[in-house]
């Protein structure tokens, strides 16, 4: 049978703008609540330190793609450089936390814009239109991304400027010491690396983009550069202007930014709405690439090693992880979905370092100090995570073990 191809369609702007996309909406609108409540006013230093381990996760991505531009991202980099089977625990770690990061996606967005009582019906309608997006093929894909990004940006730029010039002011800066200690700080960098891990999109495009040795790093790099930055904005200003206490409280708290301004709070609604969905967007899109690569080594079954004839569309692959996610959706809340997530995404990019440690001179474009810093905080913001999502995340990384193990010698 005929390898399932892909199509090489995209430029550097479609891939910045896919990354930007799946970072912007976890960042932004779903986890400054939840680092709150771990490390108070000192979720900052969190910011920090997750955006250490995801510039230094993303320097050891590019340096790779650009050697093995191929999709799958770290799976196929873990099996080229360091064998099967950290390959493939590369690869069913980012199945199993993006999966999550999907769920954490869908009902961060039925939160913002369906009403009370309506949002698990909203979250799985969500998933099933962005199914149906990404099953058209990955141009439109990009297309939408670029959209949703514009719309997003746009919200929270208006809320931000209007929470400092003319928001209410309910709080201030309390730099007191860190509701959990050193711990909360780390579970707090833990859990907001969740809003940084969409630059692995990227990664996953390198069947997909043109001149992908340059496309993808740049693409990684730029898309990280900008999203750091938008993130200490809006980080910033939301401790000066709500307090560490209510922003601890709030699941939505770009919204208090502009109470009392019904027309700003439409449009940041739609930008919330545009900015969730632009991540889910990416974040289904990404997975479902991982997946076929797997499929095709046979990690994963072989029936998923297929493209559609017209859109070369991995659309088995997305139809399932469609029914994946409305059973899932069913079942969790939004801070176990983040924490999930963190664990398998953290997980994935520790092979990742380790891979791109191992890469000789030829291939190299950043030193190892990086990946050896990437590498060892990857490994303790995991088990800093909150103990149900580590304890959760063992037994689902468990079953894939034991799957690959004991799998029938058929499908060896």
């Amino acid at each position: 049978m005929a390898r399932s191809e892909l199509s090489r369609s995209l430029g550097l702007w479609d891939a910045v703008a896919i990354g930007v996309a799946s970072m912007v909406g976890a960042g932004v609108f779903a986890v400054w609540g939840p680092a709150a409540q771990s490390a108070g006013s000192w979720l900052l230093l969190g910011l920090v330190i997750a955006s250490t381990v995801a510039w230094a996760n993303a320097t050891s991505s590019a340096q790779l793609a650009a050697q093995y531009p191929a999709a799958g991202g770290t799976y196929v980099y873990g099996r080229e450089r360091l064998g099967e089977w950290p390959g493939y625990l590369a690869g069913w770690s980012f199945v199993i936390g993006k999966t999550a990061s999907c769920a954490a996606m869908a009902l961060a967005f039925a939160a913002y814009v369906a009403p009370e009582g309506w949002q698990k019906p909203v979250a799985i309608s969500v998933v099933w239109v962005l199914v149906g997006v990404n099953s058209l093929g990955v141009t439109r894909t990009a297309q939408a991304a670029k959209v949703l990004v514009t719309l997003s940006l746009t919200g929270i730029v208006l809320a931000v400027a209007f929470g400092w010039f003319a928001g209410p002011e309910v709080g201030r800066f309390a730099w007191a010491q860190p509701v959990g200690g050193a711990y909360g700080v780390l579970q707090s960098a833990g859990l907001l690396f969740f809003a940084f891990a969409g630059y692995a999109r990227i990664a996953t495009l390198g069947e997909e983009v043109r001149d992908p040795a340059q496309t993808i790093r740049r693409a990684i790099v730029g898309a990280l550069t900008f999203v750091l930055a938008l993130y200490a904005v809006v980080g910033v200003s939301l401790l000066a202007l709500l307090g560490p206490e209510v922003l601890a409280s709030q699941t939505a708290p770009l919204l208090l930014l502009v109470e009392g301004n019904p027309v700003l709070r439409i449009i940041l609604t739609v930008g919330a709405g545009a900015a969730i969905a632009g991540a889910l967007l990416g974040l289904l899109s990404g997975i479902g690439r991982t997946w076929l690569a797997m499929a095709r080594e046979r990690d994963l079954p072989g029936w998923f090693d297929h493209t559609h004839p017209v859109t070369k569309v991995p659309h088995r692959i997305e139809v399932t992880l469609g029914v994946l996610l409305t059973v899932i959706l069913l079942l969790v809340d939004l801070r176990g979905a983040i924490g999930f997530s963190s664990f398998g995404v953290l997980l994935y990019y520790f092979v990742a370092n380790v891979a791109a440690h191992s890469q000789d001179a030829a291939h190299r474009r950043y030193p190892k100090a990086w990946q050896v810093l990437g590498a060892a905080l990857c490994f303790v913001l995991v088990v800093t995570l909150p103990w149900q999502s580590v304890l959760g995340g063992l037994l689902v990384l468990g079953l894939g073990v034991a799957w690959r193990a004991l799998r029938p010698a058929a499908l060896r």
